[in-house]
């Protein structure tokens, strides 16, 4: 998948090893998305076990695309590690629009048999991801919030547009005290966009770690971009089956997560040339698929080298990696 850079079957089995045919590779790349033993619980014990230590800051977001005229949407949390958000669980939705929130109270539910509410810094999410239920739920289930709430939305008795009307682009407001949002008494803080948008905030946080952790709530953009075109090029998928889509994200998240983890380390070796823009000239993502691929397809000699590397948890933002492996 990481050689082939797509999801699609014929793309796959001409990078699969064997002698048999590219029919009969193509089966057997059929074979592993049916294969029952890939289920949720699977996936998410190899990928909370690659967290760094700690507390991690988790992301909550939507990614869809469609297969002709039919919709595919995924809810999707994960945990943000080195300008990126890991997804740790997922569900691919019925409809097209927005999630149900007992779908998201699903994906919390099952993920924190894994990793306990005492390991989450705390959850960030966009204004479609409210309400007073799903709200209450978070705090019952001792997870501090960060959620972007719409301008229409009450609190106490006046809507969040009428409370931060004059803010300005580049000044940052709270109210003073704390108000009720969807039944939560919470602090709320405000700005607006380079574009002019109200972006006003309910959380658990002081303003000031509010703005700083809610700023990686676009992390999880990156993640599905690098999915997608930019990377595994997940919407060549010709699958629609719900199970059978749910083993496929789970697949492009280990594949994905390797380059990440190899890009991370090879980032502290070698480091990414930034151009004049100021960003990398490549991605840590692109950066590690590049190197993976071609250790397994020209230096196999060096491979274990690099599963050593594939093997080991991400490291914490700023903390050096382990000089033990050699590539």
């Amino acid at each position: 998948m990481i050689a082939a850079r797509s999801v699609n079957h014929h793309d796959l089995s001409a990078h699969m090893p064997g002698m048999s045919t590219p029919q009969g590779k193509k089966r057997r790349a059929d074979r592993t998305f049916r294969d029952e033993q890939l289920d949720m619980g699977f996936f998410i014990a190899l990928l909370v076990v690659h967290l760094p230590p700690g507390k991690v800051l988790l992301s909550l977001d939507r990614t869809n695309w469609e297969h002709g005229e039919t919709p595919i949407n995924f809810l999707v949390l994960g945990a943000v590690v080195h300008g990126f958000t890991l997804p740790l669980i997922w569900v691919p939705l019925d409809e097209s629009g927005n999630s149900h929130t007992y779908a998201r109270m699903w994906l919390v539910l099952k993920l924190l048999r894994a990793l306990p509410a005492k390991r989450w810094l705390g959850l960030v999410a966009d204004r479609e991801f409210i309400g007073a239920e799903w709200f209450r739920f978070l705090r019952r289930q001792g997870i501090k919030r960060a959620i972007r709430i719409r301008h229409s939305d009450m609190l106490d008795d006046m809507s969040g547009k009428e409370w931060f009307e004059h803010v300005q682009h580049g000044h940052f407001h709270e109210i003073g005290e704390k108000v009720f949002v969807f039944g939560e008494l919470m602090r709320v803080v405000a700005t607006r966009s380079p574009v002019g948008d109200l972006v006003i905030i309910a959380t658990d946080f002081s303003a000031q770690k509010t703005w700083k952790l809610y700023k990686q709530r676009w992390s999880i953009e990156c993640t599905f971009s690098s999915f997608k075109k930019r990377g595994l090029d997940l919407e060549r998928t010709g699958m629609t089956e719900r199970s059978r889509l749910q083993r496929l994200f789970g697949l492009v998240t280990l594949a994905w997560m390797f380059c990440l983890r190899l890009g991370v380390w090879l980032s502290q070796t070698w480091p990414i040339p930034v151009l004049k823009h100021g960003r990398r000239a490549v991605s840590l993502v692109r950066h590690g698929a590049q190197h993976l691929v071609d250790a397994l397809r020209w230096k196999p000699q060096q491979f274990m080298a690099v599963l050593e590397v594939l093997i080991q948890a991400f490291c914490p933002p700023g903390a050096a990696e382990s000089k033990v492996v050699t590539y």
